[in-house]
């Protein structure tokens, strides 16, 4: 009886917090269409009010000069800085790439807002290359001429499947002295004089046994070459159907090569061919027999031997593997296993080239991640770097100097775990050099001849400040530029607000960011909506300044900004499963992706509730996300009903059994099993309580857009409510040009308005 009296009160009190949440939030005067249309505007706003931010520093092959994007009135430039005289100039003629890229691809393009935030010089600095519009691009930069450019090699779909409907190049690849070519005919490699002399030829290939010609790796010596006979993979096929393509009025029926977890991969055999005895020599598969991939091929400077990387099927094992040249004898100089999973996102190796050679490599096998030395036995040599804390880039291993360079986290207690720095250290693990030390996180990019740095430093709070640097004691040379935020401050910019919690646990603090209103009053209290994506690659919360993400549905500070100036608290949270802390951190995802860090997430808007009265969680809170945030969206409504009621979910990967092989095998294991259908909100949709917007692009090549469809179907079969919408030839950002984009997030913003807030949102439809 007792208990029953506890469970009705506590029933009793929920409906009553919820009900003065109502009649409170009712209370508020619901947005107009001109506040909504500001909020959706405000990127557009904001973005321009910025000077002197300095982003994606880049330096010339040669390392006398540098060459960045700043933002100046009316959008960003392109500057170039000698290294010596630091005399500042424009990096190229902005009116003249403008002009040859709208040409080339019929698009209108501003000088001052070029469509890339970074490119590279190429043919001695007589053109650009970069990505923009969703292709690869080359400009000249002395006449208004841009070209696109296109892979000469077969693709190769999500690593691991070749498109054998793509034609294999045919042109020949040359050996470094030029004295012989390899070329694939029939399937077979031959290998012949510069002057056309057949030297060797395979009878061994055919279609469903080929040799690549992607793969041909020339010693430098031009003794021997290695390359991959290949046993296809599964010839899976997406097919979608664009219904309203822009240049006819019928459909048209797109297909894409997109293998699943759990199809045949590719089998890669390596073969050495050794020219002085004309032998072709497959390489024993004793340490490669379960490959999920093989591939980074590379030969020693010497010649004496080549190196690549295995990973096992089920991401459990990864080698490097050395094969010597003269008797193909092949040594695994790393072996890396796990319990879990070996983590390819933040995988690093590097061969060395002098003494004992061997290979630099970064673990995770004392729970953080390290770098480790051994030699071209494979036998061990030492640790480099060890602590409670983690390497998160290499950036150079100086062999002459003796000397690693790269940026690690959490080296710091007093700083955010996140927070990167850059230190140096020697190749026998002695002389661990800090080069930075402010509380802020640090982008570096090193001169070619790792004689300079240059650092950028801040926090979401602190603008950019970029330095150049004297890397042999980190002493400064000048300052680069220092952002001025004047004019977006006076426009109602506001930094967001760290906070941390504890998790799950009670004892690992949980980072995360709280986004307020600009007319933020903290007598009122607001509705919560948490931003999601708890990916197990990779952390998600900025740490660094830069706001303004990709475009205005983006998941950067500014899109949440916009939707905070409608009258809510948006959040971002880094919990359990997620990158970038320890092993055990990460390893929560594993075969686990529907947990999405949930325990240590409820557990922080907890504290966060008690922390400030302005932060009002009773009633629930709204969530949203896209691709896996859009799974992890739905799966709060499902699993966590009390406390999550309205979501709006992008474009989810709803049944992981459904999309792509790599990110799904990674995490989830091989082969498929029980533990994919436990992550899948598709299987338990039936638990659907709360309010549910899905939202994909009819065009989605990232995850199969019958993942949506399949997660309705089960909804519709369960007789749930909720809303959808589908946007034609969206892509996996749901928008393909800037209006359905605002589109898209206007009816997000709509959907919490209504549903979060109980307002009454304007009727769209009517003329204003």
């Amino acid at each position: 009886m007792k208990d029953n009296h506890l469970k009705q009160t506590k029933i009793l009190s929920r409906l009553l917090s919820a009900a003065l949440l109502f009649i409170g939030l009712s209370a508020q005067a619901a947005p107009d269409r001109a506040s909504i249309g500001q909020a959706l505007d405000l990127r557009e706003h904001w973005l321009p009010l910025t000077r002197d931010l300095m982003l994606a520093p880049a330096w010339t092959e040669d390392g006398q000069a540098f060459y960045y994007q700043l933002s100046v009135e009316g959008g960003f430039q392109f500057f170039r800085q000698s290294l010596q005289q630091g005399r500042i100039e424009l990096a190229f003629d902005h009116e003249r790439i403008a002009a040859g890229l709208a040409a080339a691809s019929a698009t209108e393009v501003s000088a001052l807002q070029l469509p890339f935030g970074s490119f590279r010089y190429r043919s001695d600095e007589a053109a650009i290359e970069f990505y923009a519009l969703n292709a690869q691009w080359r400009c000249e930069l002395g006449r208004p001429v841009c070209s696109q450019l296109h892979s000469k090699q077969r693709p190769k779909a999500f690593g691991v499947v070749r498109d054998l409907q793509v034609a294999a190049s045919t042109m020949p690849v040359l050996s470094p002295d030029g004295r012989y070519k390899a070329i694939i005919q029939d399937h077979n490699l031959q290998v012949l004089s510069s002057g056309g002399q057949l030297l060797l030829s395979t009878d061994d290939g055919h279609a469903g046994n080929f040799y690549d010609v992607d793969s041909i790796r020339w010693a430098l010596d031009s003794s021997a070459l290695v390359l991959v006979r290949v046993q296809p993979g599964t010839a899976r096929y997406v097919t979608r159907v664009l219904s309203a393509p822009e240049d006819q009025l019928e459909p048209k029926v797109i297909q894409q090569l997109y293998p699943k977890p759990g199809d045949a991969v590719d089998v890669d055999q390596p073969v050495l061919v050794q020219l002085q005895g004309k032998t072709v020599i497959d390489i024993p598969n004793v340490l490669f027999a379960n490959p999920y991939r093989i591939d980074q091929l590379a030969w020693q400077q010497d010649s004496s031997a080549f190196t690549f990387r295995y990973t096992e099927r089920g991401h459990q094992r990864m080698r490097i593997i050395r094969v010597d040249a003269k008797n193909a004898e092949a040594t695994a100089l790393v072996t890396e296993d796990s319990p879990t999973f070996v983590n390819l996102w933040a995988a690093f190796h590097q061969p060395l080239q002098q003494g004992e050679q061997g290979v630099v490599w970064l673990s995770e096998r004392d729970g953080w991640a390290h770098l480790y030395r051994s030699d071209r036995s494979g036998k061990q040599l030492q640790q480099l770097t060890r602590g409670n804390w983690r390497v998160r880039q290499v950036l150079a291993v100086d062999e002459v100097a003796g000397q690693v360079w790269f940026t690690a986290s959490g080296y710091y207690p007093q700083q955010d775990p996140y927070f990167e720095h850059l230190f140096r250290i020697d190749l026998d693990g002695d002389n661990l050099t800090a080069l930075t030390e402010r509380n802020a996180h640090h982008d570096v990019v090193l001169s070619p001849d790792l004689q300079h740095f240059i650092v950028r430093y801040s926090r979401v709070d602190l603008p950019y400040v970029a330095e150049l640097r004297r890397s042999s004691d980190g002493a400064l040379v000048r300052t680069l530029a220092q952002a001025d935020i004047s004019q977006l401050t006076a426009a109602g910019f506001r930094p967001p607000q760290p906070f941390v919690a504890k998790g799950r646990d009670g004892a690992t603090d949980i980072w995360g960011l709280i986004v307020k209103p600009q007319n933020f009053d903290p007598d009122n209290t607001y509705p919560v909506i948490e931003n999601i994506y708890a990916g197990p690659h990779d952390s998600f919360v900025p740490k660094s300044f830069w706001p303004f993400g990709f475009h205005s549905g983006g998941d950067k500070v500014i899109g949440m900004q916009a939707l905070a100036d409608l009258g809510f608290i948006v959040v971002q949270i880094d919990g359990m499963g997620t990158a970038n802390r320890s092993k055990a951190f990460h390893d929560v995802a594993w075969q686990d992706l529907v947990d999405s860090g949930f325990p240590d997430r409820i557990l922080w808007h907890q504290a966060a509730a008690e922390t400030f009265p302005w932060y009002n969680i009773e009633g629930g809170i709204g969530i949203y996300g896209a691709s896996a945030g859009g799974q992890s969206t739905v799966a709060a409504l499902l699993f966590h009903p009390d406390f999550y009621r309205v979501g709006v979910a992008y474009a989810g990967c709803f049944d992981n059994r459904m999309d792509k092989i790599s990110w799904n095998e990674q995490w989830l294991g091989y082969p498929v099993g029980p533990q994919y259908a436990a992550s899948s909100v598709v299987e338990q949709a039936h638990l659907l309580q709360g309010q549910l917007l899905i939202i994909n692009g009819e065009q989605d090549s990232n995850v199969d857009p019958a993942s949506t469809m399949q997660l309705v179907d089960a909804l519709i079969r369960a007789d749930k409510d909720f809303d959808l919408l589908i946007v034609p030839g969206g892509e996996h950002s749901v928008g393909r040009s800037s209006g359905p984009i605002r589109y898209v997030q206007r009816r997000q913003f709509d959907f919490f308005l209504r549903h979060l807030k109980q307002q009454t949102t304007p009727d769209w439809n009517r003329a204003q």
